[in-house]
């Protein structure tokens, strides 16, 4: 390793290291990366291969390690200057990553390399893994037209005169022995301390100093509106994002002042990843619109972690290449499970260690969240829906326990970045050899302290536009709710033993149920909250909850069951009688125009539908406050027109009729394959003997994927993608991601209904697969399900899994068209919430 002031001083040891192994019959293979000269100059027997940095940190390491191993052993390797890298990866330590990573692969090789760094451009956390990883550390000096040389670090050598000022003359480098000239010589050059840990002079640094003093020198005149402009461009490309359309939303509504805040606010180096991106872009939004959004936002504290530090994690533990061969199914298979291993027993570094508990002192014992915020994360093509993991931190015991909880919890999330299930949604997303990195997002979770509990008073999730129309009065394009009490992992995540409160914002008072009966029976009876007692999340009765805190606004979230009060009178006994409806907060504050205007303001701005992720609290005095901790562009598309319903289906042909709900777009479609659960059949299985049928039913999903222009329906029992198999089958969304309508049939037991799940991960997945959800019952009158018709079709389920045709009792598989040329029809109109299937014969 090479240490110089100017690569011009380089040149001729460059050269002459190459000339020197040509001579001797080496293969030599120059690697060309960076903006300067070249180092060699089209020599004979040189090799060269040009590396665009621009392509990011994982295509340079790739290209770098083909390169090498293509070129073989005993090779001589001539770099280009490293101290160029940091300008496209904006992190000092990804240039120690670089040498880190390819030092092994030149030792493997036993061949010899040369790399070169600009003096005193680099932190000290960038030059610790290089100056221990290289055998040799040299640096040079120009001085009165004479170069000196001086060895810092030698492996395996000694001499009295190894570590001495060397002159250069000719072909040979001579100990400088008088202390006059060595002193003149050392003097000319500043000396830069690099012992200390805490202090970082490298680019990334040095480019964010650049823009304090821009905004300095604003004040007074002294900087350009182009030099801010330039600065401005490059720095959104570092820390924000490199997607054009995400750098389109930065440049509106970011500035450079913005830039620096956040940068005060985070830990290593990078991009802070979409999630990160997201929410600071929606509060940006609404704060550039109308200033009134300064006082109904809740103010914010986050912290960020650079993209850059989930890299050098997985260098510091033997895990970069591994992760980086997850690019096909075989390869997942095989290096997969070692990659999580590798994290979940990984140790970060001294530095960032000190750091993280930094941040945790400024947060003191308030609970927080670590959120993954990955590079593709919520952007316009892909949203991730709980692909990638959020852990709670309750932060409570003494500072040293409570940074080996928040470790944990950043080990479970980068864990989750190489989970089945995500690296399952890369594949289908065609991703895998995408760039895909994991920076975090640290959020003081918002809310307070009721008793033994911590949550906010409401939580949920808002679109913009209302995919689920289930009345003439409701107008799509105004938006929705999907709203809980308490913490909002009731609303994202698919509760299967509770119901959600679904909010038309045009129409708050019409809900899908019918009478205060039907409120009372699908309300949300169970809270997700932070126990301190037992130190983590966990779920319990609304009542529990309302009885830990005397002081509870529960008028404003909860309605009297008045029968249940006459009942508990006509006895003398006082019963709990508070149903969860938020008829107070929707009907009583001004809580749902602000968030008609505010999804209609961030729709404005994206210029396409969103979704947001949001806390309320009341504060005595003050009102409510609303904390967008998230935001999206939603995936959805309009619920589109198709034909009328067809009018004249014979009896004999009409398969299925249902009148809602029907998510998602219109179609007509013909069905070239059913997936059929007999629901009478699945009801006697047992837990373990339904996790089988799940299972099968993702084999069948995946031969199905590959019918050119299949269209399946897939028919069962229950709720889809349940965790609780007495309601359903509990598949995975990877075991159904080919299915073109996903029906729900309300046959498990008389109590449960399907719940539409709008908002829920589970729901941006079949939204993101533009699948179409039919929910379906039975005892309705109105109601169609010709059970004869699916147990009489020919079942080709044994042919087609012959070593599990013992279950072809439980699973009836059939396709389409018929022999007798009939097709399997499906008419299915959002608008309408309407839906049929039928047989259309030949002639018709």
């Amino acid at each position: 390793m090479w240490q110089i002031d100017d690569v011009s001083d380089y040149f001729a040891f460059a050269t002459a290291f190459a000339r020197g192994a040509v001579a001797q019959g080496r293969p030599v293979l120059y690697l060309r990366f960076a903006p300067h000269p070249p180092l060699l100059r089209r020599e004979p027997g040189v090799l060269t291969h040009e590396i665009d940095p621009r392509n990011g940190f994982e295509h340079v390491l790739t290209r770098m390690r083909d390169y090498m191993e293509d070129v073989g052993e005993g090779a001589c390797i001539i770099f280009d200057c490293l101290s160029d890298l940091p300008y496209y990866w904006a992190g000092d330590h990804m240039v120690g990553n670089v040498v880190l990573l390819t030092v092994p692969i030149i030792q493997r090789l036993r061949a010899t390399a040369y790399f070169l760094l600009l003096r005193d451009h680099h932190s000290h956390l960038g030059l610790t893994p290089i100056t221990e990883s290289t055998q040799m550390l040299l640096e040079t000096f120009r001085y009165d037209d004479r170069t000196y040389v001086r060895p810092l670090k030698v492996s395996d050598r000694h001499s009295p005169t190894l570590y001495m000022l060397h002159e250069q003359d000719g072909d040979s480098l001579v100990p400088v022995t008088e202390s006059a000239t060595t002193s003149a010589v050392l003097r000319s050059f500043p000396w830069s301390r690099v012992d200390s840990a805490t202090v970082q002079h490298g680019y990334w640094t040095r480019t964010f100093a650049q823009a304090e003093r821009i905004l300095d020198d604003r004040v007074y005149g002294a900087s350009t509106a182009r030099e801010e402009e330039e600065l401005f461009q490059h720095l959104l490309r570092m820390m924000i994002s490199r997607d054009p359309n995400f750098l389109a939303l930065a440049q509106e509504h970011f500035s450079l002042s913005t830039l620096i805040k956040i940068r005060s606010r985070m830990i290593g180096t990078g991009l802070i990843g979409g999630k990160a991106v997201g929410m600071l872009l929606a509060r940006a939004m609404l704060k550039n619109t109308d200033a009134r959004w300064n006082d109904v936002l809740e103010a914010h504290d986050s912290f960020y972690i650079g993209a850059d530090v989930f890299h050098s994690f997985l260098v510091g533990n033997q895990a970069w290449w591994e992760k980086q061969a997850l690019r096909t199914p075989r390869d997942i298979e095989r290096y997969a499970p070692q990659v999580r291993e590798r994290i979940r027993n990984g140790e970060f570094s001294a530095h960032f260690r000190r750091q993280f508990a930094d941040m945790l002192h400024y947060f003191g014992q308030s609970p927080i969240i670590v959120r993954s915020s990955s590079l593709m994360e919520d952007n316009f093509a892909n949203a991730f829906s709980g692909k990638y993991e959020s852990v709670f931190c309750i932060n409570h015991g003494t500072p040293e326990q409570r940074l080996e909880a928040f470790l944990d919890a950043v080990r479970e999330v980068y864990i989750s970045a190489v989970s089945d299930e995500a690296l399952s949604y890369l594949e289908h997303r065609g991703l895998l050899d995408k760039n895909e990195q994991m920076a975090l997002l640290v959020q003081r979770v918002c809310g307070a302290q009721h008793g033994d509990y911590y949550y906010p008073h409401a939580a949920g999730v808002a679109y913009s536009f209302n995919p689920y129309a289930w009345s003439d009065y409701i107008d799509a394009q105004a938006g929705m709710l999907r709203l809980v009490f308490g913490l909002g992992t009731r609303a994202v995540d698919r509760a299967d033993d509770d119901y959600t409160r679904i909010v038309a914002l045009n129409a708050p008072s019409r809900r899908p149920e019918a009478g205060f009966s039907e409120m009372r029976q699908f309300a949300q009876r169970r809270v997700d909250v932070l126990s301190r007692p037992h130190g983590k999340l966990i779920s319990c009765d609304f009542e529990d909850v309302a009885s830990q805190h005397c002081e509870l606004p529960l008028d404003i979230f909860a309605s009297h069951d008045e029968s249940a009060r006459r009942w508990g009178r006509s006895r003398g006994e006082e019963v709990f009688s508070w149903v969860l409806t938020f008829d107070g907060l929707l009907e009583k504050t001004s809580f749902v125009a602000d968030m008609r205007e505010m999804m209609a303001t961030l729709q404005a701005s994206y210029l396409c539908p969103v979704d947001l992720e949001f806390t309320v609290n009341f504060y005595k005095g003050s009102g409510y406050r609303i904390n967008p901790v998230q935001c999206r562009p939603l995936q959805v598309k309009s619920q589109g027109v198709v034909r009328p319903l067809p009018s004249s289906i014979r009896e004999d042909d009409l398969v299925l009729r249902c009148h809602g709900p029907v998510i998602g777009q219109s179609r007509v479609e013909d069905i070239t394959r059913v997936i059929w659960v007999v629901p009478a059949t699945y009801a006697r299985l047992t837990i373990r003997e339904r996790h089988k049928v799940a299972k099968l039913i993702g084999q069948l999903n995946a031969l199905t994927k590959a019918i050119p222009n299949h269209a399946l329906l897939l028919a069962g029992p229950g709720r889809w993608g349940t965790r609780s198999p007495e309601l359903g089958v509990p598949v995975s969304f990877a075991d159904i991601n080919a299915v073109a309508v996903l029906c729900e049939i309300v046959a498990m037991h008389a109590n449960l209904v399907p719940d539409v799940s709008l908002g829920t991960h589970f729901f941006n997945d079949l939204v993101e697969a533009e699948m179409l959800y039919l929910a379906v019952y039975p005892e309705r009158p109105e109601t169609v399900l010709r059970a004869d018709f699916f147990a009489s079709a020919p079942n080709r389920f044994a042919s087609i899994l012959p070593s599990e045709a013992s279950w072809a009792d439980v699973i009836r598989v059939f396709d389409l068209p018929r022999e007798d040329g009939a097709r399997f029809a499906l008419h299915a109109d959002a608008r309408s919430q309407r839906a049929v299937a039928y047989l259309r014969h030949a002639e018709g």
